[in-house]
């Protein structure tokens, strides 16, 4: 019985596919094609069994991961942003920014240039995987609460696969149903309103039939749940309200009040159906990754991993952790001078503007919101790893066993008992972190809900939400109110909890999508630049001047001297150490496009499809997502 179960969910798994874009399809639609939806056993969906198995491959295909767990083609075009100094490995990410060239029409392959159902590959793959569920298990002779709770889940799936392709195109090819030899879909692209229409559907289906699925911890974790859908639904509503999807400024396409309307009751249930199902803000900013399971009151939407299961781990403990304790630092967890000053102080006002926390550029991290802190291991800090609680990190310019140009690491992601040895992820045997990753959590349920209300008038709630997010990082009162005093307006809020965004959620993969979100991205300007921590009397010939005497021990011990300054007193600080801002020349100043809000489908899946039409501002483009 089991291998024939097997055997069926093999053979499910080679049908329930798109064709690819292949040079025999022009304008035809085989992209969409399932070549033989009437092979599959129906009784495969009577099966418990299976159709989970089948399920967990769409979770596995569907789900958010950690950034650069997974890197399909050209994927730097969806990391580029003012956070990091990752564009400067990658050329895609560049274009993106217009620091050099600029995006062309075949160099956005979101949707995928593949035939294969693995990760990326093809995401109208995946979509076909949820079409085939959805069309064929309400026939199913399972009982009804166990085929409403997958049937579910798959909703829920489809519903974020399109949503994330809306984001990135605006208005895409929209099957909902098998495609078949006699039924090949030939709509071409829809309006945006009309994805947005099928994913707020797929949702509200997710919400009816999820009602009473909560699964358990141990198995659990992970799914969607009708709190999930919820909470997916009301951020659905908030992207289509705002800026991106419902533009201020454009004659053609009149601003929609109502949109906020709606977003905001959307965000005002799924806060209190948060609250209502214990979701809370973690005590400590620092814990919120280290934290999984029940334990952990902030998470809503993870993707789980296992450093102890074969492919199920992730690499990003080495691409956060310095050289010294066997990482291989990422640019990505590379802040630029832009991330870093993003901080307000301790008292919630920017840089420059608190009498009670002034800003020194030298000690650029004293004074500052205590996230900075949480977020980034400075020169000379504490950065426990490898269990060693007083553990000091050293990013000054080739200090011993580290990586050169690392001013500061980002060490929300990195795991302190875990050994150097076993940072290392091989997926055949496991390793690496096994760290859940949180694609929404409950902070971002609140500022979601703070941005629509401030949109449709209430700056007092919005900013007390925001206040609660600043108390739980240890940001103080001060003389105005955290900083939101500063804040009388709804534009000037509006710009806050946009900041608050970015230094928040930093390096969660959120900052590309908000600039996007907020039509923000093309008013990026300057060049991109990286702080430097560099030695006063650095190596000349064979004399190591400041480096050996930093790093030879103590007399009597083994105890390097470095290991012995205060770092946090400016004149032994700057007795050996200068900040320096490196500003990349190399490349032009960020230059966005207005038209890059929405991006248009490479040229074989233009050229292959039917009424695949280019977007408006690209070459060819006759396409508008808004209309």
């Amino acid at each position: 019985m089991i291998k024939q179960i097997r055997n069926n969910i093999n053979k499910a798994v080679l049908i329930f596919v798109l064709a690819a874009a292949l040079p025999a399809c022009v304008n035809k639609d085989e992209f969409f094609l399932l070549p033989d939806t009437g092979g599959v056993d129906q009784a495969i969906w009577d099966n418990e069994g299976s159709v989970q198995l089948h399920l967990n491959r769409v979770y596995d295909v569907a789900m958010y991961q950690f950034p650069l767990q997974l890197t399909p083609d050209r994927y730097g075009v969806h990391y580029a942003s003012d956070e990091n100094y990752f564009p400067d490995g990658d050329a895609n990410a560049r274009a993106a920014l217009g620091l050099q060239g600029i995006l062309g029409n075949n160099d956005v392959r979101y949707t995928g240039n593949n035939y294969g159902g693995n990760p990326g590959q093809n995401k109208y793959w995946d979509i076909a995987r949820c079409n085939d569920a959805i069309a064929n298990l309400p026939g199913s002779k399972m009982l009804t609460p166990k085929k409403n709770e997958l049937l579910g889940q798959y909703y829920a799936l489809r519903a974020i696969t399109y949503f994330e392709l809306v984001k990135v195109y605006g208005g895409v090819p929209l099957p909902l149903t098998p495609q078949g030899v006699n039924s090949v879909y030939d709509d071409g692209r829809r309006p945006a309103k009309e994805c947005i229409a099928a994913i707020l559907s797929d949702l509200n289906n997710a919400i009816i039939l999820l009602e009473g699925f909560n699964p358990g911890d141990a198995d659990g974790r992970g799914k969607m749940t009708k709190l999930i859908a919820t909470c997916l639904k009301a951020k659905v509503l908030f992207y289509w309200a705002s800026p991106q999807f419902n533009p201020t400024n454009d004659p053609k396409h009149p601003f929609q009040a109502s949109r906020w309307t709606d977003a905001l009751a959307a965000n005002k249930e799924a806060y209190e159906m948060c609250v209502a199902a214990g979701k809370r803000l973690m005590p400590n900013y620092l814990d919120i990754f280290r934290v999984e399971g029940t334990s952990n009151t902030e998470a809503v939407l993870v993707r789980t991993y296992s450093n102890t299961v074969p492919n199920r781990g992730n690499g990003t403990e080495q691409r956060v952790r310095p050289t010294s304790e066997g990482g291989s630092p990422n640019t990505y967890f590379m802040p630029t001078t832009k991330m870093l000053d993003a901080y307000p102080m301790r008292d919630g006002k920017p840089l420059n503007t608190s009498t009670a926390f002034p800003y020194d550029p030298t000690m650029f991290w004293q004074n500052r919101d205590p996230r900075f802190e949480a977020t980034f291991a400075t020169n000379g800090s504490v950065y426990p790893l490898s269990g060693n609680a007083t553990r000091k990190q050293w990013n000054y310019n080739l200090a011993v066993g580290e990586s050169n140009g690392n001013a500061v690491y980002v060490k929300r992601f990195s795991t302190p008992t875990l050994t150097a040895s076993a940072s290392v992820y091989n997926s055949s045997v496991g390793g690496g972190s096994g760290m859940d990753w949180i694609e929404l959590r409950f902070a971002e349920v609140m500022l979601n809900y703070a941005d629509c209300m401030n949109e449709t008038g209430n700056i007092s709630g919005a900013k007390d939400l925001v206040r609660q997010i600043r108390v739980r990082a240890g940001v103080v009162a001060g003389d105005s109110d955290y900083g939101l005093a500063l804040a009388g307006s709804t534009a000037q809020l509006r710009n806050l909890i946009l900041n608050e965004r970015q230094i928040e959620f930093a390096f969660e993969n959120k900052r590309n999508s908000d600039l996007r979100r907020s039509r923000t991205m093309h008013l990026l300007t300057g060049n991109m630049s990286k702080l430097e921590v560099q030695l006063v009397n650095p190596p000349s010939g064979s004399d190591q001047r400041d480096k050996g005497l930093l790093e030879q021990p103590v007399a009597g011990t083994t105890t390097p001297f470095r290991e012995t300054l205060n770092v946090n007193d400016k004149a032994t600080y700057t007795k050996y150490f200068k900040n320096v801002i490196i500003t990349n020349t190399t490349y032009l100043p960020y230059n966005v496009p207005e038209f890059h809000y929405f991006y248009t489908f490479h040229n074989d899946f233009v050229s292959f499809g039917n009424k695949i039409l280019p977007t408006v501002g690209w070459a060819g483009g006759t396409f508008d997502p808004l209309d």
